[in-house]
């Protein structure tokens, strides 16, 4: 069985596709490794030159490694969208494997555009949804949350006209009239320390909405994500240390705080940076 051990050294294009092939998957040619390339779901070759002439660029052998990994995700997703999420992982937590050139194009990728991106935005809606949503809350709270939530994970741009539908749509679902109303009481659901209210549903909402409207402008530079890339790093290991006791708190929010998976990591890796852009940028704007 030809695996990451069998590489041992850099290679041509010509290598990768005899990598693939060898891996098993016969359908790898030249032109889809250029397509990988342009999506960042691999790295540019290393020019080589000599005295007369040059020398077919070289991939390293991380990057010929990289692309057997992928060959195995692709048989678990449906698009080369949601492939581009092993590649930023690798840049997001790990230092040396994909350089931030690569993971630019693997955002961009991941973020992408059409029915899609629709797809994913609607299934974020419906998750966020079963997270916060009351019992009591009606059907008709219920879908319109889902719709502006859809709409603006698709790209629509939140207006302050926008964001007041967004706060009586998010209200409507965490804490119905019927419910509510007469008390005055505020919802707060998770760990005493860190409470998701409508305000912490709100923030988090709005985040995602402006990063990823700076993304499909084409705002994000590479300096912008090796900035996100640090601040997550940081956050995640204050939370990584509080994990035990915030799981431990959390009532009906425990499963958001159990201990992640390699898979459930690659699974996240683009909303986990999307959302720390997003607060970032807020954080940016205020100052």
């Amino acid at each position: 069985m030809y695996t990451w051990e069998s590489i041992s050294g850099p290679g041509t294009i010509d290598d990768l596709v005899a990598d693939a092939h060898a891996a098993g998957y016969s359908g790898m040619t030249v032109r889809r490794i250029h397509d990988w390339i342009a999506k960042g779901l691999l790295d540019q070759p290393r020019l080589r030159t000599r005295r007369r002439g040059s020398d077919k660029a070289e991939h390293s052998a991380t990057q010929r490694r990289l692309l057997l990994l992928l060959l195995d995700k692709r048989q678990q997703v449906q698009h080369l969208s949601s492939l581009a999420q092993v590649p930023l992982a690798m840049w997001l937590w790990w230092d040396g494997y994909v350089p931030t050139r690569q993971a630019q194009r693997a955002w961009t990728t991941w973020v992408g555009r059409g029915r899609r991106s629709q797809e994913v935005a609607r299934e974020g809606a419906l998750g966020l949804l079963e997270q916060v949503g009351h019992q009591l809350a009606t059907p008709t709270a219920r879908a319109r949350f889902v719709r502006i939530i859809t709409e603006l994970g698709n790209g629509k741009a939140l207006t302050v006209r926008g964001r007041a539908e967004l706060l009586d749509a998010v209200r409507d679902v965490m804490e119905p009239d019927t419910v509510f109303a007469a008390s005055g009481l505020v919802r707060a659901l998770g760990p005493a320390q860190t409470p998701m209210t409508v305000e912490t549903v709100m923030g988090y909402v709005e985040a995602l909405s402006i990063a990823l409207g700076r993304t499909l402008d084409g705002k994000v530079d590479a300096v912008m994500l090796e900035r996100a890339r640090a601040v997550h790093r940081a956050s995640m290991t204050d939370y990584l240390a509080d994990r035990g006791t915030l799981a431990a708190e959390a009532g009906q929010l425990a499963d958001l705080f159990r201990e992640p998976t390699l898979q459930v990591q690659f699974d996240q890796a683009g909303r986990q940076l999307l959302l720390v852009l997003g607060m970032h940028l807020i954080h940016h704007r205020a100052q």
